[in-house]
């Protein structure tokens, strides 16, 4: 696909999520097949009064690119100038992405997120503004509307593109749902058939079925998969051989899971040293071992342990014992 002057890998795409798509879970989801890999977003507040942590969601390794860099805010100007003053000037970051979906409270509280999905008019502002600024293609997640009386997916995907952003990518959710209930593919179809940039599908993708699926009814250019690649990256290659080739690629073995986990858990030592990765990884692994057996038992001892070594020889120990 192309976005702007970037062309990707394919169009099956991994979604931000916050404490979750780190450089180490990129690389792995990019190696396995992603076409498009999104950061976690970062604060362009954080970024205009140079916060530290903020600029550590930052690192990037050549191996995973074409990457986007997500960012959110709800003011025009400092999004402006975090992407003149410091995103232009990195030659690591191919697509600037602003986030206009996040439904966290403590995000939606300060007027960012999707509470820009309630003010077209500012988003018409910041996506002119960052557009203006920026010298890499712009994308805009969002989501189909604030709630079930207020879906206004349309009108702003209407505005994004008449702002010059490259490409809209939409959950079928409103903002009141966060996850719950199922992912609305109509608006999905309702804003493809509406605009003339690429739009990409969200939502409920958590089989490579699921995706073709998507595409076929609503004719989105393409998916992007947030959950469904939880504990589960094989996902990305999975959907791009059924898609590109009609061919079915098996899950992954236990085998398969495990000597990934352990991948996983060693690239994110190197990214935030052994004390930080071993207590993030926890989630990770309860991810990876999901529907195997003994899984609940397996996950409350991970929470127990703090080092590296400790962790791989419970994780073998306990896949020779299955």
């Amino acid at each position: 696909m192309k976005i702007g002057n970037i062309e990707t890998k394919n169009n099956v795409f991994l979604a931000p999520m916050a404490g979750i798509t780190d450089m180490a879970f990129r690389l792995i989801c990019s190696e396995l097949g992603a076409g498009l890999v999104y950061s976690e977003m970062i604060s362009s507040k954080g970024l205009y009064y140079e916060d530290k942590k903020t600029y550590e969601l930052m690192k990037i390794d050549k191996n995973e690119r074409p990457i986007a860099l997500q960012i959110f805010g709800h003011e025009p100007d400092i999004m402006a100038h975090v992407v003149l003053s410091v995103l232009n000037k990195r030659d690591d970051i191919d697509i600037i992405d602003i986030n206009m979906g996040c439904p966290a409270p403590k995000i939606v509280k300060n007027g960012d997120g999707s509470a820009l999905l309630k003010e077209p008019k500012i988003v018409r502002q910041i996506v002119r503004a960052v557009v203006k600024a920026s010298n890499k293609p712009v994308t805009v997640k969002i989501r189909m509307g604030w709630d079930e009386k207020n879906i206004n997916a349309v009108e702003i995907a209407k505005i994004i593109e008449e702002e010059g952003a490259s490409l809209v990518v939409i959950h079928g959710r409103t903002r009141e749902q966060f996850y719950s209930g199922k992912a609305n593919w109509d608006i999905i179809r309702e804003v493809k058939n509406n605009v003339s940039i690429p739009v990409v599908g969200n939502g409920d993708i958590f089989i490579p079925e699921d995706a073709k699926r998507m595409i076929d009814y609503t004719g989105c250019d393409g998916v992007m998969i947030g959950r469904g690649s939880q504990g589960n990256p094989w996902i990305f290659k999975r959907i791009v051989a059924l898609i590109e080739d009609g061919e079915e690629i098996p899950p992954p073995t236990n085998r398969e899971k495990i000597d990934m986990a352990i991948k996983h858990l060693e690239l994110l030592i190197k990214l935030k040293g052994e004390k930080i990765a071993v207590r993030e990884m926890r989630k990770h692994i309860g991810w990876y071992i999901k529907g195997m057996p003994k899984a609940a038992d397996m996950r409350r001892r991970i929470n127990t342990i703090d080092n590296k070594d400790e962790i791989i020889d419970v994780l073998n120990k306990y896949l020779e014992n299955l």
